[in-house]
């Protein structure tokens, strides 16, 4: 499996979610499987709850996952459907992480950014890039 990133900061509306949609169209075209996913660094869950006149309108996905537009324009422009776990947000990362805190899984070590928030941003891209 290959991953392209394609950054650019937190700048709204310099086209990068038009411009992703682009290129994961000329690599689809090609014969690659596609899908993308968004990882957004505010601490929100997901959108739902974000001003419109900040973020944009809300683009809700099949599974009811709340995220901005770029989602609806990957969809449209690759032909697929993404789910909620396609919008990673640190708030959902930190959420999981806790989570898993709660249950013992790290099995009373210090819970710390690097690896285990590290991990969980690696492990979740991982998981739904095999999904579609």
């Amino acid at each position: 499996m290959k991953y392209l990133a394609v950054t650019g900061g937190t700048v709204s509306g310099l086209g990068k979610g038009i411009t992703i949609s682009s290129i994961g169209v000329v690599l689809k075209s090609l014969g690659l499987r596609v899908t993308s996913i968004k990882i957004d660094p505010y601490l929100n869950c997901d959108a739902g709850t974000m001003s419109p006149f900040e973020h944009g309108e809300v683009f809700v996905l099949n599974d009811g996952g709340e995220g901005d537009l770029d989602l609806g324009n990957y969809e449209r422009f690759l032909g697929i459907t993404l789910t909620r776990d396609h919008n990673i947000t640190t708030g959902k990362v930190y959420t999981h992480v806790l989570e898993k805190e709660r249950r013992g899984d790290y099995l009373g070590k210090t819970v710390q950014v690097v690896p285990h928030v590290t991990d969980a941003i690696q492990d979740w891209i991982e998981r739904v890039a095999q999904i579609g």
